[in-house]
């Protein structure tokens, strides 16, 4: 009784597993195209910033600031993998049972559906570790360029 309701719960968490794969991949993709545009403004504006202080901000605000422009895409990196790796392992069970029971070619549909799960989540967990390295160092730049304008007014 207890498995089978597990059994599930399990399948209804597939679809929207498999939304949330897709809107992570969207997002990763809309994503780049944003630090695409910053890295041009970065070379063509002359005084381009990712940070927008007020007059009197300090450097905690500003590096409060900079963690929020990167936190989505740290997350971005680091969930994913786990969300392709529950899409995965939820349609593998009944699979592995199709095998079992001498139905391999539906098993092996079953088996492909996984893994197309789990490469998207990978794909898009891999842009977002790159843009957040990317922005990462970016705003490191330019929090070590506040502080040092901040100790020199001191």
């Amino acid at each position: 009784m207890l498995e089978a309701s597990f059994q599930q719960i399990v399948q209804w968490l597939l679809l929207p597993v498999l939304w949330l794969l897709a809107l992570a991949f969207a997002y990763a993709l809309w994503m780049s195209g944003v630090i695409l545009v910053q890295a041009w403004q970065r070379r063509r504006v002359p005084g381009y910033t990712l940070l927008r202080p007020a007059p009197e901000t300090d450097l905690q605000t500003l590096e409060l600031q900079a963690l929020g422009q990167i936190e989505p895409l740290r997350l971005l990196s680091r969930v994913t993998p786990m969300l392709g790796l529950i899409a995965t392992m939820i349609p593998l069970g009944p699979a592995l049972q199709g095998v079992a029971s001498g139905e391999g070619q539906a098993a092996l549909s079953v088996f492909s559906d996984a893994f197309a799960g789990v490469v998207m989540a990978l794909a898009a967990a891999s842009i977002g570790l790159v843009l957040y390295s990317v922005r990462r160092r970016w705003l490191l730049i330019e929090l070590l360029a506040a502080r040092q304008r901040l100790e020199a007014q001191t």
